[in-house]
């Protein structure tokens, strides 16, 4: 019988980063090679949304994208700068705003300027009924403190790229937020805390992501300083599975239908 292939969804992938200018196509074909059927391209401030958008347009029933400015580039929001952010939503590829929220490990934009980007992000998700591609280090009482007021109303939203402490796990699961996780659980330096929090992680409340070409996962072997790409996902994927009860094909099938469920893809 032959063997049904495996299905991941990449909810995170910064392809239009440069490093993806001359290759992409590739990046791509190797990524569905390993049974990458789906992904997700971040959106970190209006010039990236829109190459986002428009690569997930480029690339239908693979690709879809997000809109939104990231706490680093906080400082570029304005009023009239965030009209061009939601105005991607008017895509059907774009299913999401963000990447917003606060991270006050870099402070490339001031503590304030976050806030106000990250309060915009979260009243216009609210009002356009889309989910939220949130991003927080260091900043997990802060980032709580300001979105607490808002999670009545708030459409589903994904904490991506969680590398935080028990603590703030169990918190951003009491409030419904879903996990992302990346290649950090493979670095044993700085992930291996999270060896014993994935079990915690609800299965419905669980995704998967590379970050690429950030968060490369250390323990494949390959050079520290080569690019990470949506192709290494699935090995991702399998460490997650060993960390956790059930069977590598529940948890797969799980993490997928999360994913296509969270971007409403039908």
């Amino acid at each position: 019988m032959e063997k049904i292939q495996e299905q991941f969804f990449d909810i995170g992938a910064n392809l239009t980063h440069p490093s993806f200018e001359k290759d992409t196509t590739d990046v791509l074909s190797n990524a569905k090679e390993v049974g990458v059927k789906r992904m997700s391209i971040t959106g970190s401030d209006i010039d990236e949304s829109i190459k986002a958008a428009e690569l997930s347009k480029n690339n239908p029933n693979f690709m879809v994208s997000t809109t939104g400015i990231h706490p680093h580039n906080a400082k570029e929001y304005s009023p009239s700068s965030f009209t061009e952010i939601i105005d991607l939503l008017k895509f059907d590829e774009v299913k999401c705003l963000g990447e917003t929220g606060l991270d006050f490990y870099r402070n490339f934009s001031t503590p304030e300027q976050q806030q106000v980007s990250f309060e915009a992000h979260i009243e216009a998700a609210i009002d356009n009924k889309v989910p939220l591609f949130l991003h927080e280090r260091q900043a997990h009482e802060k980032f709580v403190e300001v979105i607490t007021p808002y999670i009545k109303e708030l459409p589903e939203s994904v904490v991506h790229c969680f590398t935080g402490d028990k603590d703030a796990l169990l918190k951003y699961i009491d409030m419904g937020f879903f996990i992302g996780i990346t290649g950090w659980v493979c670095d044993e330096r700085r992930g291996k805390h999270l060896e014993s929090l994935i079990p915690l992680i609800p299965l419905e409340k669980l995704m998967i992501e590379t970050d690429a070409p950030y968060l490369l996962p250390r323990d494949m072997g390959i050079d520290n300083s080569s690019r990470n790409e949506p192709k290494y996902l699935p090995h991702i994927a399998r460490r997650i599975a060993e960390l956790r009860s059930e069977s590598p094909e529940l948890v797969f099938s799980a993490i997928y239908m999360n994913s296509l469920n969270f971007f409403n893809i039908l």
